[in-house]
């Protein structure tokens, strides 16, 4: 079933710029991400009929579908954001490949290309149509298919009041990228059993298995001397930064894991020969070993300050969400329920953990347990993003079958 709304509802988003910033103070980081949920998302939310739609001081923009069936008592949720990654978001120009014939696809006059030798999984999508960047930019499809997708599947909803429903909830909030968005999320206002998040890639994705997460932010202090006559007195910040990264494990880097194995994952160095910082993110699924690692690079600070003789390493490091495995598996309902609707629609589940995180990982431990839905993008946060409009239409389809069980439906989407 296709539902021609769709894809003009998604091309208008995604050329909204809404990147979060991880250096701002405010909630949402941005004041696009504001605009983009006052100015196009408020007032499509009250056009496809939802009620009291209200904005929060936490960032999230939330909205009622009255129910239709009072028998529906169950409360659920549906969770995608509205922010994208750290990556050009301006002047976003998405390209839309028809009945895509395999080969590769040059990315607008870039010199960039989608190239199935390089990109395996665009094999999976012949004859299907493909919304691709220009290769200037990101393209936004983590999440705005996300949003998307449960827009058309409650504009649908009232479109058809012979689909009996229970109460329709939406919500949009901020900066689940910075991994910040969840941080201020109202339960209380939220009110439901059991909630999804609408933020996972390729057809058939279940998940309710994160890493846990861990910043680390590492300052090295140098002295600086003339090279000439530096030697036993030059402290060379820079080489203190390489020093401290080859004694972390070569082999657990994210390049080099896979599956359930864990990383250390360099994202950043600065610096001088008087001072240099490198950022880390840490992952891991398991608590021992998540706490190890977190251990580890504490170790080889204070390995490194004892031969220095002075505090020339110093380690700030912060937990940021946590495996919300921990939770779910408590009652695996969400994650049955989704899969015997997928299988109800021929649409085969496929039950993984996420190499990542979602705002599901910080809304389960609040109280709201929130496993994760495909939403169909892939090589997200980058120029090689795509994403197949087929299996955005069969994500929507699965969001209103959804909402036929016995169920109070609130679907939040988070900006």
């Amino acid at each position: 079933m296709s539902y021609e709304n769709l894809l003009n509802r998604f091309l208008s988003y995604v050329k909204v710029n809404t990147r979060s910033n991880p250096d701002s103070t405010t909630t949402p980081s941005t004041q696009t991400q504001v605009d983009f949920a006052l100015n196009v998302l408020k007032p499509e939310m009250e056009a496809v009929g939802l009620q009291d739609v209200h904005y929060l001081t936490n960032g999230y923009l939330v909205g009622t579908l009255p129910a239709n069936d009072a028998t529906k008592t169950r409360k659920i949720g549906f969770i995608a954001h509205m922010d994208t990654a750290d990556f050009n978001a301006e002047g976003i120009k998405p390209q839309v490949i028809e009945n895509y014939a395999g080969g590769a696809i040059e990315l607008g006059q870039s010199g960039y290309a989608l190239n199935p030798e390089e990109f395996p999984n665009l094999n999976n999508y012949l004859g299907q149509t493909l919304v691709t960047t220009d290769g200037t930019t990101l393209l936004g499809s983590d999440d705005k298919s996300g949003i998307a997708e449960i827009m058309t599947a409650v504009e649908y909803l009232v479109a058809h009041p012979e689909i009996k429903h229970g109460e329709i909830r939406v919500g949009f909030g901020p900066d689940e990228e910075i991994g910040v968005g969840a941080d201020k999320f109202d339960v209380d206002d939220f009110n439901v059993d059991f909630a999804y998040t609408v933020d996972g890639g390729p057809l058939g994705e279940i998940q309710y298995e994160t890493f846990s997460a861990a910043a680390l932010e590492v300052d090295f202090m140098g002295r600086n001397v003339h090279p000439g006559t530096a030697k036993n007195q030059m402290i060379n910040a820079l080489q203190l930064a390489i020093d401290f990264h080859n004694q972390l494990p070569e082999n657990e880097r994210p390049e080099n894991t896979e599956g359930y194995e864990g990383f250390f994952h360099l994202h950043g160095t600065e610096g001088t020969v008087e001072k240099a910082h490198s950022s880390y993110i840490i992952r891991d699924f398991e608590d021992d070993s998540f706490e190890n690692r977190k251990k580890l690079v504490q170790e080889i600070a204070d390995k490194m300050n004892a031969e220095l003789g002075k505090e020339s390493v110093i380690v700030n490091l912060h937990d940021q969400y946590y495996n919300m495995k921990k939770i779910i598996e408590k009652d695996m309902t969400p994650v049955e329920l989704a899969k015997e609707v997928m299988e109800d629609l021929e649409i085969k589940p496929v039950i993984e953990p996420i190499r990542g995180g979602t705002d599901g990982s910080k809304i389960s431990f609040m109280g709201i347990p929130t496993p994760n839905l495909f939403a169909g993008g892939e090589n997200m946060h980058g120029r090689f993003e795509f994403v197949s409009l087929q299996t955005m239409e069969k994500l929507w389809m699965l969001l209103s079958a959804l909402s036929k069980n016995n169920l109070k439906l609130y679907i939040s989407i988070v900006c």
